[in-house]
Order: structure tokens, then C-alpha cells, then sequence
């Protein structure tokens, strides 16, 4: 895994923000999806958040988690607590929405 192939996303679900880290080659990749509705995460809106952010905010779990996702394509939660996300980035940092499940 090189590291442009890392990416993050604020994902909104039915019960609330995640904070994710991929190494899928975009969020829309169905097999990604797939995964998420094994979750139960049918429908969403997500947008793409700048790794150095991500790794500014959470230094320890990210490292750990890019670690874990070293050579394979999967996912990974990184935050569930929707309030800590939420205290930790602004609104005006994140880009275009990306909606899935009409």
C-alpha cells in the first residue's frame, strides 16, 4: 500500500458519523459498499477528508490503522463517536458530497 492509495471519509449513516480509512480506490467501489452493507450502512452521504487532517487529530489510531490495512483493500473505522468527530472538523474542510443508496 503506497500511501496515496489510503484514503479517509466522513461517512453519515442512520445512527450517526463514522470516520473511516480505505484502501479501496474510491468510495463508490462496490465492493466497498458491499462491505458496508454487510454493515447495515444501506444509505449514506460521505465526503472525503485530507489524510494529513485525519492523522493531525488521531496520530495513534492512525498509524495503527494504516498498519492494519498495509497490503490488503478493506476498510477500517477509525472514529464512531459522532461528537468527537464533529468537534474535530469543520464543515467548511469537507468537499463535495458523495451520496449512495438513492
Amino acid at each position: 500500500m503506497t500511501e496515496s492509495t489510503l484514503r479517509s471519509y466522513l461517512i453519515f449513516t442512520g445512527s450517526g458519523p463514522i470516520l473511516v480509512l480505505t484502501t479501496f480506490p474510491q468510495l463508490t467501489d462496490e465492493r466497498l459498499i458491499d462491505k458496508l452493507r454487510y454493515k447495515g450502512i444501506d444509505h449514506f452521504i460521505a465526503y472525503e477528508v485530507d489524510l494529513e487532517a485525519v492523522a493531525a487529530r488521531y496520530p495513534t489510531s492512525f498509524d495503527e490503522v494504516r498498519r492494519d490495512l498495509k497490503g490488503v483493500e478493506d476498510i477500517r473505522v477509525l472514529d464512531f463517536n459522532g461528537h468527537q468527530i464533529m468537534a474535530r472538523f469543520s464543515l467548511d474542510e469537507l468537499g463535495e458530497p458523495i451520496k449512495v443508496g438513492g
